[in-house]
């Protein structure tokens, strides 16, 4: 079975939401308390992986909290890992250096801050493994701090944990930048980075990983969001994989307008809601909805737009459960709109192509081991999409990884 490390990032624990309360029905009080149900979600992983290590690369917490309660929030979360032998060992991220919480609450022993002084090094000899890493002293790092990270030690599995930029990434400001070739140089097995909210598997040789946040908080952070697990065998690793753990998903669906028909609009909605939700049954959904439009069909839709918009959100609002729609917005095309879309910002998913994909299919399933053929049925549309689902996220780390 090996060694479960579980490797989180960007918590971002009770992180404000600014304006939330001033949109339509926005279920406030579920969205407020995701980070935490996703921290708890976290430690459930944990404990079913029996890791006895966590790892939280930096953004614990988010600067801007004064309340006590978000501290012991977390501390009552870590008691349940000190209650099976988990160890916590957390880098301190630009969010947590300009924290009150983070630098006034007393934590449990078995819950270990990097020091900001210099790097450190935790010896785990019964499980193979060393852990290095160095908290954020100041909000600002302009140095690369993986400079400075000792020699792995001979002998043992070595991680380290570095909240970094990396080689830049758009939206993220940069503090302690570096380089994956000089993170490679290192010698370490593995790089347990944060500060990226979105999973970015930077290199496998060594293992080179942003997990992303653990749960996505606006629109912008869309799709799955948790967790790595890494696995380590005899010495070695031999697998890291993402665990997903959000509680609420964000999400972009596009729509196309098809007529001069509210009756038409509201079913294509429909249609849209649940191709995602056949993907996650069980999440809160909050989705943006663009709504595509030749222009032909457009002087209607904005004559009607403001009754036409106020009927989706209420009707789906009445058909829907566990579904909100957050924004509504347009976009007029020249040409006639043809398929409509669930888009993560890298590649759409096509909410109609489930009996397409299961006639691609069909001839590649005869050259298969009988034992994967098994767990494919192609009559089950909610199974092709998750597949289709899978296979843009393994697209997506390799669009990621390539030079």
């Amino acid at each position: 079975m090996g060694v479960k490390i579980v490797h989180a990032a960007d918590v971002h624990l009770d992180s404000p939401l600014r304006g939330l309360a001033r949109y339509q029905g926005a279920p406030v009080d579920a969205i407020r308390q995701a980070t935490g149900r996703a921290l708890a979600a976290l430690v459930d992983t944990c404990i079913a992986e029996a890791a006895p290590i966590l790892i939280i690369a930096g953004d614990l917490f988010d600067g801007e909290w004064r309340d006590f309660r978000t501290g012991l929030t977390f501390v009552n979360e870590m008691n349940r890992l000190r209650d099976v032998g988990t160890r916590v060992l957390v880098v301190r991220g630009n969010h947590d250096a300009e924290s009150a919480i983070s630098s006034a609450l007393e934590w449990p022993s078995h819950v270990s801050f990097f020091s900001a002084s210099e790097p450190e090094t935790f010896r785990f000899e019964q499980h193979g493994v060393a852990v290095s890493g160095q908290s954020f002293a100041t909000r600002s790092v302009p140095d690369d701090l993986s400079a400075r990270y000792p020699k792995p030690l001979s002998g043992l599995v070595n991680v380290a944990v570095l909240h970094t930029s990396a080689d830049g990434r758009e939206g993220h400001a940069t503090y302690a930048p570096c380089t994956v070739p000089n993170l490679r140089a290192r010698g370490y097995d593995y790089w347990a980075l944060g500060h990226v909210h979105a999973r970015e598997v930077l290199s496998e040789d060594p293992w080179i990983v942003f997990p992303g946040n653990l749960q996505g908080r606006h629109a912008r952070e869309l799709g799955p969001k948790g967790a790595s697990i890494v696995t380590i065998e005899g010495g070695v690793i031999t697998g890291v994989a993402h665990r997903t753990l959000d509680v609420v998903r964000w999400e972009h669906i596009e729509v196309i307008v098809r007529a001069e028909s509210a009756d038409q609009l509201l079913d294509d909605v429909l249609d849209a809601v649940d191709a995602v939700r056949a993907i996650e049954p069980h999440r809160l959904l909050a989705l943006r909805v663009t709504f595509r439009l030749s222009q032909a069909i457009a002087p209607w839709f904005q004559t009607h737009r403001q009754t036409l918009e106020g009927s989706v959100r209420h009707d789906i609002s009445r058909l829907r459960d566990g579904v909100w729609l957050e924004k509504m917005s347009v976009a007029v095309h020249a040409s006639e709109p043809t398929t409509h879309a669930l888009t993560h910002g890298l590649v759409a998913i096509d909410g109609s192509i489930a009996s397409t994909l299961a006639d691609e299919l069909r001839p590649l399933l005869k050259k298969l081991p009988l034992s994967i053929v098994k767990t494919i049925d192609l009559n089950d549309e909610s199974a092709l999409l998750q597949l289709l689902e899978e296979a843009r996220t393994l697209l997506a780390h390799r669009m990621n990884e390539a030079p």
